[in-house]
């Protein structure tokens, strides 16, 4: 046995250059080939760091590649399964809104459809309530999916609302993301599947066979009634995210965050989008009943439409959506996001929307919890400033993510605008399309604009922009 591996050694020794050549070019051809099979646009610095890294190290690389490169899972055909792909039935009264909904539709969305009841939380207080009476009001199935929960005040007491509800006969399930799980605490997994409540981890990265998707998070956040009550937003279930966990040992205190919850049929379109992510998780087949499209209400003049976004998405629609919007905007583009790092594409959108007089106003926390990328927004920030958009920085932590595009087109849910939300998390927005519900939204952002001080863009030094570049080029491969 000892001398076979020693010549197994000397063989590779010897022949080092051809299995280096070898590995290399099997990790280009298998690069090349899901790329172009799954469609996998990357950003160039992605996709040169993924090349040069197969070309000099590709023992590293390779198995990295595997496990962590791939950005999208579903053929268009599988992620278009469900929904029509019409022209839009229901026309706007606004052309931003008009150009949303049929750019929407081109890319395979589910047509916009009639809500009622909209309810915008205006703070933790709001959003819990709210979160109470959803759940507590199930009457036959409950579903939420969430990337953190929390082992806190507020993941405990709503753990327990579920297994009561789960012990009268409601059907309740819960997704939570495989990494997302660990952040907040680990929730007590057993005491769920005794009190009858269903929990699936999204993509364990320890357990997971699903390979090359370790590195593809769902971020969705969303609780769903019956399917006729949906609960969405930015909100994770966890204390900082509501009112703040006040034991002295955990201290959290409450972001500030956007939330709202509605009636009708959007809820459904959020049930089927769970349907699949649901099945996608278990690897079950859908319900039969699940793929049934919901007609719009010409009727309604309140109308929303569901923007999943992500690796089961042919397109990156959220991003997709963003871009045009800067480009069709007319009078104002209004934001909110606690975290700012944009591709340039992005970029370039936003500044060239400001440079031909459209008002932006982007509103961010001071410091959020991630100080990487406090850092290296200011590159991005400097570059708005210099065009003209208004920076707001808030004194408190805003976790809040929506986009409003001249009173006409309001975007709010999960999504941030940095790399990671907008080409590899698994989000989820809604976009509102009529005037009431895009006035309150924005009256929501615009209130924490007046509560923040003006930006002010400085100069960097040379070692300070070399290290903004470096951290900006890592955190596109995160």
């Amino acid at each position: 046995m000892t001398e076979f591996i020693s010549l197994f050694v000397a063989l590779i020794i010897r022949h080092w250059e051809v299995l280096y050549s070898l590995l290399v070019v099997v990790g280009l051809v298998i690069y090349a080939a899901a790329s172009h099979s799954l469609h996998q646009r990357r950003h160039p610095s992605a996709a040169i760091a993924w090349v040069l890294g197969i070309v000099l190290l590709p023992y590293i690389t390779l198995p990295l590649y595997l496990a962590f490169g791939s950005r999208k899972v579903l053929t268009k055909r599988a992620a278009h399964a469900g929904w029509k792909n019409a022209a839009v039935t229901t026309p706007a009264t606004h052309a931003t809104a008009a150009r949303a909904q049929q750019l929407g539709m081109a890319m395979g969305l589910p047509e916009p459809v009639a809500h009622e009841g909209l309810n915008i939380h205006q703070d933790g207080t709001q959003a819990l309530n709210a979160l109470r009476r959803i759940i507590d009001g199930a009457q036959h199935t409950l579903e939420l999916s969430t990337f953190v929960f929390g082992r806190d005040v507020l993941g405990d007491e709503i753990a327990e609302r579920l297994k009561q509800i789960a012990r009268s006969g409601v059907r309740v399930r819960l997704l939570i993301d495989g990494i997302g799980i660990y952040i907040g605490g680990y929730p007590d997994l057993k005491g769920f599947a005794e009190a009858g409540v269903e929990v699936v981890r999204f993509v364990s990265p320890f357990r997971s066979p699903k390979r090359g998707r370790t590195n593809l998070r769902n971020h969705r956040k969303m609780v769903i009634a019956d399917g006729l009550h949906l609960w969405c937003g930015g909100r994770n279930l966890a204390a900082e995210y509501f009112e703040g966990d006040p034991r002295p040992i955990l201290g959290r205190k409450p972001w500030l965050d956007l939330s709202f919850d509605l009636r009708g049929e959007l809820a459904r379109q959020a049930l089927h989008q769970f349907e699949q992510d649901w099945s996608f998780t278990t690897e079950r087949p859908m319900p039969a009943n699940s793929h049934s499209v919901v007609p719009s209400s010409p009727d309604s003049d309140a109308l929303a439409q569901l923007v999943a976004s992500g690796p089961d998405q042919p397109d990156d629609t959220i991003f997709t959506l963003l871009v045009s919007g800067c480009f069709t905007s007319e009078r104002r583009i209004l934001a909110a996001t606690p975290y700012f790092v944009p591709d340039t594409a992005l970029l370039t959108a936003l500044t060239l929307a400001a440079r031909r007089g459209i008002e932006i106003d982007l509103v961010l926390p001071e410091r959020s919890n991630h100080r990487l990328a406090d850092y290296a927004r200011h590159r991005s920030l400097r570059d708005l400033a210099g065009a003209g958009a208004r920076v707001w920085l808030h004194p408190r932590m805003i976790h809040a993510k929506a986009v409003l595009i001249d009173e006409e087109l309001a975007l709010a849910g999960s999504a941030n605008l940095d790399g990671r939300s907008l080409f590899l998390n698994y989000e989820m927005m809604v976009a509102f399309y009529d005037h009431q519900s895009v006035r309150g939204f924005s009256q929501w952002v615009d209130a924490r604009r007046l509560e923040s001080v003006p930006y002010v863009a400085r100069r960097p030094g040379m070692l300070h922009e070399l290290a903004e570049g470096i951290i900006l080029w890592l955190a596109f491969q995160l």
